[in-house]
């Protein structure tokens, strides 16, 4: 997934804009309330809405890391826009884990609008594991 800034800015993925702390802060707080959320729901046995969960930690973890950096995603592809954002920035070790949130991501749309019943135990605790060891800096 080799992309620049400016490609993101080009293709109308992303747009620059005046961020806060306050927002960065309260967008984190979001993901880890999911990651949480995800946790729970892992216990309950409902492993596709565990791992639909964990991914939208991610997305708000990559989320808050766009704002740090004084970007949003805009347009149709918000999701997508984030993933390829967080290649950017996320490079070395941490290419692993943006391969990993592109997967989640196209797993969690597989279940919220096509099929459920698909995800398996290891495949959630994998998300929820993954996504709390991740986008920390």
């Amino acid at each position: 997934m080799s992309v620049s800034l400016e490609n993101l800015l080009a293709e109308g993925l992303i747009e620059a804009f005046e961020t806060t702390p306050k927002l960065v802060e309260q967008t984190l707080a979001s993901a880890e309330k999911d990651l949480k959320t995800s946790r729970t729901v892992f216990e309950s046995g409902d492993y596709d809405w565990a791992l639909a969960i964990a991914y939208n930690s991610m997305l708000q973890a990559g989320r808050a890391l766009m704002f740090r950096f004084g970007y949003r995603p805009k347009g149709e592809y918000k999701h997508l826009a984030v993933v390829k954002f967080a290649a950017i920035k996320l490079t070395g070790k941490s290419s692993i884990l943006v391969k990993f949130f592109n997967k989640t991501r196209t797993r969690r749309h597989m279940i919220v609008y096509e099929i459920r019943e698909t995800v398996s135990r290891s495949e959630a605790e994998a998300a929820i594991k993954t996504r709390k060891a991740s986008f920390r800096e």
